[in-house]
């Protein structure tokens, strides 16, 4: 079994930001601090473990900061670190990219499954 041993600072960032809900969740901090209810009101379709996890990672990735408030309601915002903030012009760029490609891309299948040719 052949065991990968190099790993390029690109695939570290692609899973910073891969998976279904990563890039949506960034967008939805983009604009600045939210408490999860908001995030999850705001990505329909997302549940409450998988936000949670989503936003773990993204923190132990240094692109979210978690900070908790003792109130006399408690609660906890999520906001980006600088880190963070850098991956908007990132994922601006795929967006435009993404629009000014979308009759190429609508072509094709989801990621993960095209046809191997014969």
């Amino acid at each position: 079994m052949n065991l990968k041993t190099v790993e390029c600072e690109v695939e570290r960032l692609l899973a910073v930001i891969s998976g279904k809900w990563k890039v949506l969740i960034l967008r939805e901090l983009f604009p600045g601090a939210r408490r999860h209810a908001q995030l999850c009101r705001a990505l329909p379709g997302i549940t409450q473990k998988v936000l949670t996890a989503q936003l773990r990672e993204l923190e132990l990735d240094g692109a979210v900061r978690r900070q908790a408030f003792e109130a006399k309601r408690p609660h906890v915002e999520y906001s980006l670190t600088p880190f963070g903030k850098k991956l908007r012009r990132l994922i601006g760029q795929m967006h435009d990219l993404a629009r000014q490609n979308c009759a190429v891309l609508k072509r094709r299948p989801p990621a993960g499954r095209f046809a191997r040719p014969n």
